[in-house]
């Protein structure tokens, strides 16, 4: 250990696998898309026709109420996967967040694009991509610490293979999960305020005429 436990060399097969996962969950979102009902297309919809309509009339002076929703949104993810990642059976979980994560952006925009075509591919580029271009790095970086932490109870506690000389690992986690916390802090700030105006730009191509 040079510098700090949780560096990209050496957990190169870990980065990999939760971008997999992640991206398999993409995949299995969009897909989801072509197993919805006609009434759960006709609700989902009559929602967006709803969503569009507040977008379009909403005041950017309401907007840095919204803030804290966003940010604490992100906050709790990111502090779910470090709890996780402090016991041995959180492993899982880990991964099913990832997948999940990968889920719900899979299947927002295979809808949006399903539904209305380029009109929503334009919108899931201006409201979904963004800030989630930030977001998911931070968060697949805070699942590998989670689980090279988890990994290090396994193998320092459970099978009792301690390794003398090493910095502290839980301190480097905490850190590194702190670090990723003040990122998603500002990534918040602007999908507070940048996504919403870009979003007004492109909901009048969606709206019934």
């Amino acid at each position: 250990m040079r510098s700090s436990y949780f560096t990209f060399k050496g957990q190169t097969s870990l980065y990999v696998f939760v971008a997999v996962l992640f991206l398999v969950g993409v995949i299995f979102g969009a897909l989801m898309v072509n197993a919805l009902s006609l009434e759960q297309r006709q609700d989902l919809e009559a929602y967006l026709g709803n969503f569009f309509m507040t977008v379009q009339h909403s005041s950017q002076g309401t907007e840095h109420t919204g803030y804290w929703d966003i940010a604490m949104l992100h906050l709790k993810w990111v502090g779910l996967i470090f709890i996780l990642g402090l016991s041995v059976v959180g492993l899982p979980g880990i991964l099913v967040l990832d997948f999940l994560k990968g889920v719900l952006i899979g299947f927002t925009v295979g809808y949006l694009v399903g539904q209305y075509s380029w009109k929503g591919l334009l919108f899931a580029l201006v409201s979904v991509a963004p800030h989630n271009l930030f977001v998911i790095p931070i968060l697949l970086i805070c699942s590998v610490a989670a689980m090279t932490f988890s990994l290090y109870i396994i193998r320092n506690r459970v099978l009792m293979h301690r390794a003398p000389g090493r910095q502290r690992p839980f301190a480097s986690y905490v850190i590194l999960t702190v670090v990723m916390a003040v990122l998603l802090l500002g990534v918040a700030s602007f999908e507070t305020w940048i996504t919403p105006a870009m979003m007004r730009w492109v909901t009048p191509m969606l709206l019934p005429v």
